[in-house]
C-alpha cells in the first residue's frame, strides 16, 4: 500500500478532534478514494437533537396508524432505489454484491414486518378487570433517541433498530461508522427528498467515535448501540449518568457444536460455512468457535476446508465474488496479528491463514485454525473476520464447557439429530438466540440480543417495540 492511501485508511478510521472530513475508501479497489463527508461538530449536534426534541411532539401525536402509513411510503422509496443501496454498500464496505442484495432484502422485509406489526405491539393491554375496575397498560415513546450504527449491515441496522423506534413515536438522531459515511448520505438524501416523514423526525449526523460519543451527552431519552463490548461499556456510563435507558448489541464469539449424530450433509456445510465467512467473518452474531466431536472432527474439517478453498475472493462489485475484502487495513492487521499469536502458540492453518496474491485491498483468505488452545487471543477474544476455530471434544458436558467459556453470550448454533440433545444444550448454553444449524433464529419476529458482555435489551420482535417505548399504567373505575 502506497503512502498517501496509508494516510488516507489511518484516518478514515481514527479522526483527530481537528479533522473537519471523514475520508472514505474502497476496500475493493485498493483504497481508492471515494469521496469526503464533512464531520458534524458538538454544536451542529446540539442542534439537531434539539430540532428533533421539538419535532417529537407532533411526530408521536400522528398515532401509530398514521406513522405505519408514513413508514410503509418510505420503505417503497427504499424498494425503488434498492439498487443503489445495494451497491453502495458493496462498495463502501466490501460485502459482495450477492450478499448486499439479500441483505436489503431481508432488511426490507423486516421494515415491512415492523410496520405491519406496530399497531399490536403498540396497542394498550388490559391488565386488570372487574365489574367495577380496569387497570390499562400504555406504551409510549421515550422522545429522542440517539442511535450508534456499525458498518457490517448497515441497511439492516435502520430496519431493525431505527425504524422501530421511528414507529414507536421517537424521534432519532442516527450516526452510523465512519467507514460508511456516503452510505448514510444515501439515506438521509433519499428520506429528504422524498418529503414523507415530518422535517427533522430522522436525523443524521457523521463523524468518528467521538460525534457518537458527543451525540450521547446531549438531551436525549434513549441510547441505541450496536458495536464493540469496550465501547458499549462507556456509553453504559453515559446512559448511567443521565438514568436514561440503553439497547447494547455488543460483541460475540458464538460457539457451534457439532456431536457425534450430526448430519453433516452438503446443505448443513454450506450454511456452517456461510455462518462464520459469510460478509468475511464480520458479523457479531457469526459462528466463531467450532467445537466437534472426536469421533466427526476430521470429517468436519475436511468439508469446510473444502468449501473455503472453492470460495471466489474478489472485489464486491463483482457479481460472481463469494467473500471480499474486509472493511480495512486496520481490520486485516488486528486478523493476522490474532492469527499469528495462535500459531505462536501452537495452533496449525489447515487453508488460508494470509492474504491472496494478486488482489489490492483488505482481502484475507478464509482461515480454519485447529489445535487451539484457550490462551490464544483466537479463543478470547472476538475474531471479526474469515478465520474459524475447530476443536475437538469428547463429552457432552466437555462440549457445553468449551461453548460457554466466553465472555459473550449473543448467539450458538448446535449440530444434533436427537431433540433430547437440541433440548438439553439448548437449556445449558448460556446465549440469546440459539438454533440447529438450519433453521433461522434471524427472523424479525425473534427478540434479539445477548447474555453477559454481549448487550443489554433486545432489538426484533415485539420486544423490540418494548425496549423503545416507555410503560405507562392508568386504573381507573367503571
Amino acid at each position: 500500500m502506497n503512502k498517501a492511501a496509508e494516510k488516507i485508511t489511518e484516518s478514515h478510521c481514527e479522526i483527530p478532534s481537528n479533522f473537519q472530513k471523514i475520508i472514505s475508501t474502497n476496500p475493493s479497489r485498493g483504497y481508492e478514494v471515494i469521496g469526503s463527508v464533512d464531520v458534524t461538530s458538538r454544536e451542529d449536534i446540539a442542534r439537531i437533537v434539539d430540532r428533533a426534541r421539538n419535532a417529537q411532539p407532533a411526530w408521536q401525536a400522528l398515532g401509530v396508524v398514521e406513522r405505519c402509513r408514513l413508514m410503509t411510503q418510505l420503505l417503497e422509496v427504499f424498494r425503488a432505489h434498492g439498487q443503489e443501496i445495494i451497491e453502495q454498500t458493496s462498495r463502501e464496505m466490501g460485502m459482495p454484491l450477492k450478499l448486499s442484495r439479500v441483505v436489503f432484502d431481508d432488511g426490507a422485509a423486516e421494515l415491512a414486518w415492523n410496520i405491519q406489526n406496530a399497531p399490536a405491539a403498540m396497542a394498550n393491554k388490559i391488565l386488570y378487570e372487574d365489574d367495577k375496575e380496569i387497570s390499562e397498560q400504555m406504551h409510549e415513546p421515550y422522545g429522542v433517541m440517539a442511535c450508534v450504527a456499525p458498518w457490517n449491515f448497515p441497511f439492516g441496522n435502520f430496519a431493525r433498530a431505527v425504524a422501530t423506534s421511528l414507529l414507536a413515536g421517537n424521534c432519532v438522531v442516527m450516526k452510523y461508522s465512519e467507514e460508511i459515511p456516503f452510505f448514510s448520505k444515501l439515506l438521509e438524501r433519499l428520506i429528504e427528498e422524498s418529503r414523507i416523514l415530518p422535517p427533522h423526525v430522522m436525523n443524521f449526523i457523521y463523524g468518528s467515535g467521538q460525534a457518537g460519543a458527543d451525540l450521547c451527552d446531549q438531551n436525549i431519552d434513549l441510547i441505541s448501540f450496536t458495536g464493540s463490548t469496550q465501547t458499549g461499556r462507556k456509553i453504559y456510563g453515559t446512559a448511567a449518568q443521565k438514568l436514561i435507558p440503553v439497547c447494547l448489541e455488543l460483541g460475540g464469539s458464538s460457539p457451534g457444536i457439532v456431536f457425534a449424530d450430526a448430519d453433516l450433509n452438503p446443505d448443513v456445510m454450506a450454511m456452517m460455512f456461510r455462518r462464520r465467512f459469510a460478509n468475511s467473518g464480520q458479523f457479531c452474531s457469526g459462528l466463531k468457535r467450532l467445537m466437534v466431536h472426536e469421533s466427526r472432527f476430521d470429517e468436519c474439517v475436511e468439508k469446510l476446508a473444502a468449501l473455503a478453498k472453492k470460495a471466489k475472493i474478489g472485489d464486491a462489485l463483482d457479481p460472481e465474488t463469494d467473500l471480499g475484502p474486509l472493511v480495512a487495513e486496520r481490520q486485516v492487521e488486528k486478523l493476522e496479528s490474532q492469527i499469528a499469536d495462535a500459531v505462536k502458540k501452537g495452533a496449525r492453518i489447515i487453508c488460508g491463514g494470509k492474504r491472496p496474491a494478486g488482489l489490492n485491498g483488505a482481502y484475507f483468505e478464509p482461515t480454519i485454525l485447529v489445535d487451539v488452545s484457550k490462551d490464544m487471543q483466537v479463543w478470547g477474544e472476538e475474531v471479526f473476520g474469515p478465520a474459524l476455530s475447530v476443536i475437538f471434544f469428547t463429552t457432552y458436558e466437555e462440549a457445553i464447557a468449551l461453548a460457554n467459556d466466553t465472555e459473550y453470550g449473543l448467539s450458538a448454533f448446535v449440530y444434533s439429530t436427537s431433540a433430547e440433545t437440541l433440548r438439553r444444550a439448548f437449556a445449558d448454553l448460556k446465549a440469546g438466540s440459539m438454533d440447529d444449524g438450519i433453521a433461522n433464529f434471524q427472523r424479525p419476529c425473534n427478540p434479539f440480543g445477548g447474555y453477559k458482555h454481549s448487550g443489554i435489551g433486545r432489538q426484533r420482535g415485539f420486544m423490540g417495540f418494548e425496549d423503545v417505548c416507555q410503560t405507562k399504567v392508568k386504573s381507573y373505575r367503571k
